[in-house]
């Protein structure tokens, strides 16, 4: 949603860039770079640090294209279990081969994919076949012999020297994976310890964005990290081992500064000499603290993202998708900083929304359901469920009749094409729920706007839509959370059922 710009992205990436250089120049070594993070649309980053690019990473290699390449990791238990990437809809080892697709695209070498903590489970096995048949080199590498605990097996020709050794070429070596977990640490000391047995001066940085290491512990902006990672109950706090070696208050998070002895100790038995690092934070290039320009605006848009994560968390719990425990945690986050879950000023009329179709009796099988939606000029548009349509479509043809300038009585969808539809959906597809969802209105008005002035108006809004928050004040049904997000909406919603079925397909 536009409003004030709180990050400058030129500057952060002219500063990003030479300080993953002042890594590499001057010397011989190569970086075996880790990447956190989502290397492509990071939306986390661009909610919480206003006109931060959501591929600014990928604007940084391709900057630097000529010095690098990528190696990408996915763990095998997460091709498994179809492990989900919730802001595209799609699973890991699909979002693997999307980013392969888009670094290919521009220019960046793709050197191989790793599929980590591999033993064979059939649909990692199946994932590396496909890989392999059309053309991508795939390494495996099972669980590293000995660790965490007994640094000389890590540290040995059956510990990192067992996974096979990857050829690379470049002076920086970029790792990257979809979702944490994926094993990137892992390869880069894997790699770390090949090239050091080959003679090889390599070294080893970290590049995450999250938490920012010279903004306050309890600044919004490191709080929304801690909301965005309540699941895996990371904690921020002062890197001590920075604050004691330089007199310098740097933030990190509780797996970092844990991991931090003994990664400097493999690091150490790896190279053979004291560690180039004294703290976590020396390990990090992060410089976005540095592209902040107005602190208010990210304090305002942190403050947002940390609401958004907690409803998130609710509905996935009524979803059976996390532990009661994520969504406590997540509100105990957004109370620390006194934050309501109604200062995410959508939900209010969402909710007033859902009581004005009540009171019409308008609804669908007796349950009331309203959306409404913040307009990047301030306005307020709402939508409420009837017969015919869900709330979040009737909300989106609210919303773009507002912005065309179309009034409130004049239909965009004619009665003969929703006629149509519904019994297509009823006596052709079999289902239970006639009214249309996001998806299904999205089809319809463009088949209107083949004939209808002021549909092919509306149409032409749609992507003035994208970035502005939704709030509905029921889970949204599939094709409802595909249609949001395809147009880009910034969605939240209750944790409550829109239908008395089970299975809404």
């Amino acid at each position: 949603m536009a409003g004030p710009i709180g990050f400058d992205n030129e500057r952060y990436l002219q500063q990003q860039s030479a300080a993953i250089l002042e890594r590499v120049n001057g010397s011989h070594a190569r970086l075996y770079l880790e990447f956190g993070g989502k290397l492509l649309f990071d939306y986390h980053a661009a909610r919480v640090l206003p006109g931060f690019h959501p591929n600014v990473k990928m604007q940084l290699l391709q900057q630097l294209k000529d010095r690098i390449e990528v190696i990408l990791c996915i763990y095998a238990g997460d091709i498994e279990k179809r492990k989900m990437r919730a802001d595209f809809g799609i699973t890991y080892d699909t979002d693997a081969l999307k980013t392969i697709d888009d670094l290919t695209e521009r220019g960046v070498t793709v050197r191989a994919v790793v599929i980590t903590r591999f033993d064979r489970q059939p649909a990692a096995l199946a994932f590396k076949n496909r890989l392999e048949r059309r053309g991508l080199r795939v390494y495996t590498h099972g669980v590293t012999k000995g660790y965490p605990t007994d640094v000389d097996m890590i540290v040995s020709e059956e510990g990192y020297g067992a996974n096979p050794y990857i050829e690379t070429e470049r002076p920086i070596v970029v790792v990257t994976g979809p979702g944490p977990g994926s094993g990137k640490l892992a390869t880069c000391l894997s790699q770390l310890y090949h090239e050091h047995q080959r003679g090889v001066a390599a070294r080893f940085a970290k590049f995450e964005t999250f938490p920012i290491w010279n903004l306050p512990l309890k600044h919004p902006v490191n709080v929304a990290y801690e909301a965005a990672t309540a699941e895996l109950k990371d904690v921020n706090l002062i890197d001590h081992f920075h604050l004691e070696s330089y007199g310098e208050a740097a933030v990190n998070y509780n797996r970092d500064l844990e991991a931090f002895p003994l990664l400097r100790r493999i690091i150490e038995r790896i190279t053979g000499e004291p560690s180039f690092y004294k703290s976590p934070t020396d390990m990090g290039v992060n410089r976005a603290g540095f592209g902040i320009v107005d602190d208010a605006a990210c304090r305002a848009a942190a403050a947002q993202e940390i609401i958004r994560r907690y409803y998130n968390y609710a509905c996935e719990y009524a979803l059976g998708l996390v532990e009661k425990e994520t969504v406590e945690r997540a509100e105990l986050i957004m109370k620390g900083l006194g934050l309501k879950k109604t200062d995410r000023i959508v939900v209010t009329h969402a909710h007033a929304a859902a009581a004005a179709g009540s009171a019409t009796g308008k609804g669908a099988d007796g349950i009331y359901c309203g959306a409404a939606v913040e307009l990047a000029d301030g306005r307020i548009v709402t939508g409420k469920n009837s017969p015919q349509l869900h709330a979040a479509s009737s909300l989106i043809l609210n919303a773009v009749k507002v912005l065309a300038g179309i009034p409130d009585h004049q239909h965009l969808l004619p009665p003969a094409i929703t006629q149509s539809l519904t019994h297509f959906k009823k006596h052709v597809l079999k289902g239970n729920m006639m009214s249309l969802d996001v998806e299904e209105t999205l089809i319809a008005l463009s088949i209107s706007a083949t004939h209808d002035a002021a549909a092919r108006r509306a149409v032409e809004k749609l992507p003035v839509l994208s970035g502005c928050n939704v709030h509905l004040t029921h889970l949204p049904t599939p094709g409802d959370a595909a249609g949001l997000r395809k147009l880009g909406l910034t969605v939240t919603a209750d944790p409550e059922f829109a239908s008395k079925y089970l299975y809404v397909g």
